[in-house]
C-alpha cells in the first residue's frame, strides 16, 4: 500500500504527463495502481493538497478466503493439546470429517503455520531470558555417548559457569561411582568447589521424583554433604536450561571424539587405552582453556584464576562412594586372592595395586583401576581354593605340559648349552633317556667342536636328536661321514592308477564239459 507522500507523487506525476502510463513509469509502479490513486483523489472533495492527502480514503483489501478457515480452530486445538506434536497426516482424517476439502499440502500448510504460531506464544508465555552468572556460583555437568573404534565410550563434560572452564574425561560407564568419581577430579582440577552443581535428571543421581521434584540419590547427598555444595536438577525434558554443557558435549565430540574414531585402532598401544584417551583429553582441555572463549571473549583460564578466590575449599581427603572397595596387589603369577582363590589378571599389572568389586547378586568379581574405574578383569566367583584363569591375561593359552628349561651352571654346560637349540634339545634328550655319565659326554662333544668346527657338530646334534642317539661315540659317528648319511623320509602317499577295461568271462566259461562214454560221476578211470 503507498503512503501519503507517495500518493501524491503519483497525482502529481498524472497531472504531469497526462496518462495512467506515464505516470506509472515516472513512480516505477503499474497503471492499474495509478487508476486506483486518481480514482479515489477525484471521488474525495477538498483533498488537493499534500495535508490533506490523509483524508483520502484507503482501499483495504478484503481478506481472502481460505478452503482450510472452516477447520483453522480444530486444528489449533488439536495442537494445543498435543503440545505442537501431532502431525499433519494424524490430523487429515478428522479434518476430512469436519467438512475439509483440500489437498493434503495445502493442510500441511495451514498445521505449520499453526504450531509456528503456537511455540512463538509458549516462548511468549515462558518468559526465557539470558542467564546472567555469578562467579564461582554454578558448575553444569552432562553426559554424551559415543562408538570409538568398535566401543562404546562416555564422555563426562562440566563447565564453570562464569568462567567457561572446561573438564572433559572419558569412562566406560556413567554409573554413579563413575559420575562422582569424575566430579571429584574435577573439583581437584578446578582447585575448589562450586555453591551449586546443575545437572540433568541423570538416572544415576537421581533417587527419585515427586511432584516433579528430584530426589538427590543417598550417596550424592552424601557426596554433596562432603564437599558442601547443593545439588540441582532441570526441568525434564528442557535441554535449554543447561546449555552451556549441552555445546561443550557436541564440541567435545566433534573436535575430540570423531579424530579418535578417524584412528585406525586408538585403543592398542602400550598401557591402558582408557588411561591415554583421558590424556589426550586434559590435553585438549588445556588447549580450549587458554584460548579466548567466543561468548565472554575471554581466555577460561585466566578467568578461573579470578574465580578460584570464590570457591569453596577441598576437603582434605577423597570420599569413597558405593561399596568399600578392597584392594589387592598383583602378585609374580599375574593373579590376586580374594577369599582364599586366585584370579588372573593382566600381566602388566604386576606388582600394581587393583580394586576389587563383588557382586554378590550376579557372582561376579572385577578388577579395576582404583583412580579412572577402568575394568582390567571380570570373573565369576570360585569356591576357596579353586583358581580362576584367562588365557588372554597371559598372552596366550596354556601349553599342554610344562617346559623345563635347561639351567647350565658349570664352564662346560653353560658352553654346550650356548651352542643353541640343537644342544639343549639333545641335552634334554639324553636327561630323559637316562644317559648317567652326560657331563662326560658333554665334554667329549665340546672337543670333536674343537675338532671339526660348530657347524658340523650342530648339523651332527639335530641328527643326533632326530635318531634318537644320546652318546659323544654316535655323534663322533656321524661327523665321520662327513655330512653324507642318508636321511630316510616317512612313506608318502599312496599311488593310485586307473587300470584299462578289459573284456571278463564268467565262471560259466571254465566248466570242464564230460566226454561221452567217459567216466561218470565218481568212476574213476
Amino acid at each position: 500500500m503507498k503512503n501519503a507522500r507517495e500518493r501524491m507523487d503519483v497525482i502529481a506525476a498524472y497531472r504531469d504527463v497526462g496518462s495512467y502510463r506515464g505516470a506509472a513509469a515516472i513512480c516505477g509502479t503499474t497503471h492499474k495502481t495509478v487508476r486506483r490513486i486518481i480514482e479515489a483523489h477525484e471521488a474525495t472533495t477538498g483533498a488537493a493538497t499534500v495535508d490533506d492527502v490523509a483524508a483520502w480514503p484507503v482501499i483495504e483489501r478484503s481478506a481472502r478466503v481460505r478452503n482450510y478457515d472452516e477447520v483453522a480452530d480444530l486444528v489449533a486445538e488439536k495442537v494445543r493439546k498435543t503440545a505442537g506434536r501431532i502431525s499433519a497426516k494424524r490430523l487429515l482424517p478428522a479434518a476430512r470429517a469436519a467438512g475439509y476439502a483440500g489437498s493434503p499440502r495445502n493442510f500441511r500448510r495451514l498445521v505449520s503455520e499453526e504450531k509456528k504460531a503456537w511455540r512463538l506464544g509458549q516462548a511468549r508465555a515462558g518468559g526465557r531470558r539470558p542467564a546472567v552468572w555469578t562467579p564461582g556460583e554454578v558448575l553444569v555437568i552432562d553426559w554424551g555417548v559415543e562408538n570409538v573404534g568398535g566401543r562404546r565410550l562416555h564422555v563426562f563434560c562440566a563447565v564453570l559457569a562464569w568462567s567457561r572452564f572446561r573438564f572433559v574425561r572419558f569412562a566406560e560407564d556413567e554409573k554413579a561411582s563413575t559420575t562422582l568419581a569424575l566430579l571429584a577430579e574435577c573439583f581437584e582440577v578446578l582447585a575448589g568447589v562450586p555453591k551449586v552443581v546443575l545437572a540433568d535428571r541423570m538416572a544415576c543421581l537421581k533417587g527419585g521424583v515427586v511432584a516433579n521434584l528430584v530426589v538427590p540419590a543417598p550417596d550424592y547427598v552424601r557426596f554433596a554433604a562432603h564437599y558442601r555444595f547443593r545439588p540441582d536438577y532441570c526441568h525434564a525434558a528442557d535441554p535449554e536450561s543447561k546449555g552451556i554443557v549441552e555445546n561443550l558435549v557436541g564440541y567435545a565430540k566433534d573436535d575430540l571424539m570423531v579424530p579418535l574414531t578417524l584412528e585406525d585402532d586408538p585403543w592398542k598401544g602400550p598401557g591402558s587405552g582408557l588411561a591415554r584417551v583421558n590424556a589426550r583429553a586434559a590435553t585438549w582441555c588445556a588447549e580450549v582453556n587458554a584460548a579466548t572463549h567466543s561468548e565472554i571473549c575471554a581466555v577460561p583460564a585466566q578467568r578461573l584464576e579470578t574465580e578460584r578466590g570464590l570457591l569453596a575449599v577441598l576437603p582434605s581427603l577423597r570420599l569413597e562412594v558405593g561399596p568399600k572397595p578392597v584392594a589387592r596387589k598383583v602378585d609374580k603369577l599375574s593373579c590376586i586372592r580374594f577369599a582364599s582363590a586366585r584370579y588372573s589378571v593382566p600381566n602388566r599389572l604386576i606388582g600394581s595395586t587393583v580394586t576389587v568389586l563383588v557382586d554378590e547378586r550376579d557372582r561376579q568379581l572385577r578388577v579395576v583401576e582404583p583412580l579412572t574405574g577402568e575394568v582390567h578383569a571380570e570373573h565369576a566367583l570360585v569356591g576357596p581354593g579353586e583358581t580362576s584363569i584367562v588365557d588372554a591375561h597371559y598372552g596366550g593359552p596354556r601349553p599342554d605340559t610344562p617346559r623345563r628349561a635347561a639351567r647350565p651352571k658349570t664352564p662346560a654346560e653353560k658352553e654346550f648349552v650356548a651352542l643353541g637349540p640343537a644342544a639343549e634339545a639333545f641335552l634334554t634328550g639324553a636327561a630323559t633317556a637316562g644317559v648317567t655319565k652326560l657331563s662326560t659326554e658333554i665334554s667329549e662333544i665340546l672337543t670333536l667342536r674343537a675338532a671339526h668346527g660348530t657347524a658340523p657338530v650342530l648339523a651332527a646334534l639335530e641328527r643326533a636328536v632326530a635318531f634318537s642317539r644320546w652318546r659323544a661315540a654316535d655323534v663322533r659317528s656321524i661327523l665321520a661321514t662327513n655330512g653324507q648319511a642318508p636321511s630316510p623320509t616317512p612313506a608318502g602317499q599312496a599311488l593310485v592308477l586307473t587300470l584299462p577295461m578289459v573284456p571278463t568271462r564268467s565262471l560259466d566259461a571254465y566248466r570242464i564239459q564230460p566226454q561221452p562214454g567217459g567216466p561218470q560221476g565218481g568212476d574213476r578211470a
